[in-house]
């Protein structure tokens, strides 16, 4: 006799992909207002954009997490490019660096990133 093969109602909620993401954005977020609070005291503008920049980044990692398999190996590496390149760009451009630096450290990290998750992406397809 054959076993009848039991179909879920309803999907089950878990929080396995949400905790990299929110651990990511929490931490992203308290860096970002301590680099732009420079030593000095702590403001509601810089409370404001720590939690927007760690919201934001929290999304993003989440998004490319969620949805990113569904992508060409190429592109999904260049969302994960895409997204530490500009993280690491904005953090860089909070400190009073030119913009000039802040956008070829960006580049430098989105290059080597995309190198690496390709990399990844390619040897573990299955």
């Amino acid at each position: 006799m054959a076993a009848h093969a039991a179909v879920p109602t309803r999907r089950q909620f878990s929080t396995h992909g949400l905790v990299l993401p929110t651990t990511l954005g929490l931490a992203y977020g308290i860096y970002a207002a301590a680099i732009q609070r420079s030593g000095g005291v702590i403001t509601w503008g810089q409370v404001l954009l720590g939690v927007v920049s760690g919201l934001v980044l929290a999304g993003g990692v989440y998004a490319v997490r969620q949805w990113g398999h569904v992508l060409p190996r190429e592109l999904h590496a260049a969302a994960w490019a895409v997204l530490a390149g500009c993280a690491v760009g904005f953090l860089f451009s909070l400190s009073d660096a030119s913009i000039l630096s802040g956008v070829i450290l960006g580049l430098i990290v989105a290059a080597g990133t995309l190198v690496t998750a390709f990399y990844l992406l390619y040897t573990h397809e299955p």
